[in-house]
């Protein structure tokens, strides 16, 4: 405090009273957000108690992340604390967001060992827009069912209504299964294969609900088998492919099955289940199961 009476402080007594720097008081006060009331016959700047209270409110604020500029409003009595301190929840809410994105990004390029170009790929896919993102599935969508005008009617929709939802604050496994579902959908490999799904389908010709029935029926015959044990390469699930296929050349039955449900299929449904916090599909194991003795037969 200065010797004079005034009970003012100078900067330096300042900064020893509040525990802050000369210089930072000193921007503070050439900013505009801390005016002294007046100098002294030297010239140094003076401030009274209320520039103290003043100055622990501006650190405060500073300390919580807000910048000078809407110090100086809440200072200016232009806006409250509370509507500068919800602004920034929902600006730190955004921080936090992109924080995730890039921390699952830079994860799965440690655990894929990755290349910059790769890196680079998973970094756009990830910071894509929720409509960026659902275009990329209408096109898969598209490419699938174009011209195929007697897929059953049901597969059809299924498919056309399938959707991609990442949450506006997922998580990093969720960022990641994103990432690869876009690689797969992007795949012209994948893309072929399910374009020959339903080429397969289309072929058939069947009545409406006809592929759903199968799916019905396969459930109901492998899921007791495999409660009872059985494995796919066992003599015993020659019965269950009889009763599912009848005479049905095996080789032309595992083509069309390993198209709508091989290994890359029910990863894609995985993903999407993962993407948009769904359930996991049902009944993979049984289809997967179909699938590996058909190709154990094949191999014979």
């Amino acid at each position: 405090m200065t010797d004079d009476g005034t009970g003012l402080l100078t900067i330096g007594e300042l900064a020893r009273a509040t525990g802050l720097t000369v210089r930072t008081i000193r921007y503070w006060s050439d900013e505009g957000v801390l005016t002294p009331v007046t100098r002294s016959s030297g010239g140094y700047r003076l401030y009274d108690s209320e520039g103290v209270a003043r100055l622990e409110l501006i650190r405060t604020l500073r300390e919580l992340g807000l910048g000078l500029a809407d110090v100086r409003r809440v200072l200016a009595g232009e806006r409250t604390v509370a509507e500068v301190a919800a602004t920034h929840v929902a600006a730190l809410d955004a921080q936090i967001r992109a924080l995730k994105v890039t921390r699952a990004v830079l994860s799965t390029v440690a655990r894929r060992g990755s290349t910059a170009k790769e890196m680079t790929l998973m970094n756009k896919l990830a910071r894509l827009s929720a409509a960026q993102r659902q275009q990329i599935m209408q096109e898969f969508v598209d490419e699938t069912l174009h011209g195929l005008d007697t897929v059953d009617p049901d597969v059809r929709e299924r498919i056309r209504q399938t959707a991609v939802h990442l949450a506006e604050n997922p998580t990093p496994e969720e960022v990641d299964a994103w990432v690869e579902l876009a690689e797969m959908l992007q795949d012209p490999e994948f893309r072929a294969q399910m374009r020959r799904a339903m080429e397969f389908n289309a072929a058939d010709r069947q009545p409406r609900g006809r592929s759903m029935w199968f799916a019905k029926r396969l459930v109901e015959l492998v899921a007791p088998a495999r409660e009872r044990g059985v494995e796919p390469t066992a003599p015993e699930a020659d019965e269950v492919l009889t009763e599912l296929f009848g005479g049905a050349d095996r080789e032309a039955v595992l083509e069309r099955m390993t198209a709508g449900f091989g290994d890359r299929v029910a990863r894609y449904r995985e993903l999407i289940s993962v993407v948009n916090r769904q359930p996991a599909p049902p009944h993979a194991e049984d289809f997967a199961w179909v699938v590996t003795a058909l190709r154990a037969r094949a191999a014979r």
